[in-house]
């Protein structure tokens, strides 16, 4: 899971340039990646519409320099912070799955170009998961 915190309202745009498009293209372009959600992803295709609805309020809050001011919020953050392509203000919450590395030492049955059946096996050190290396990619990738 990655969180963005603290950017404003208003960035993306709501058809061409939609903010959540952009951030499924850039994690989607790292290697070994099959999955991207934004809020509550996947889950969020099995609840109501008044179940995933972000609700909005008001809520005062108290500056760095100590004035108090009002905000608007929402109640949850099923959108994860993306609603019709822009950002309202709240944390965006994304999340990828990465398959399995693809060299293992297990021999595998192939076939070759001349279409013989033939095994292969990986061989040397390989990483044994992709996890570690593709938490700074992510935050990366996103922070573009």
């Amino acid at each position: 899971e990655c969180v963005v915190r603290g950017l404003p309202a208003g960035l993306g745009a709501p058809v061409f340039d939609r903010l959540e498009a952009d951030l499924a293209k850039a994690i989607m372009s790292i290697p070994a990646t099959k999955g991207f959600e934004i809020g509550s992803g996947f889950s969020g295709s099995r609840m109501l519409g008044s179940e995933h609805n972000d609700l909005f309020q008001l809520q005062n809050v108290t500056t760095s320099n100590g004035e108090s001011k009002t905000v608007v919020r929402t109640i949850t953050n099923n959108s994860g912070g993306v609603q019709g392509g822009i950002t309202n203000g709240e944390d965006i919450v994304i999340r990828a799955a990465f398959k399995p590395t693809s060299t293992i030492r297990k021999a595998q049955k192939t076939v070759t170009r001349d279409l013989q059946p033939t095994t292969l096996e990986g061989k040397g050190r390989h990483d044994p998961c992709v996890v570690p290396r593709a938490v700074p990619i992510v935050e990366a990738m996103v922070a573009l």
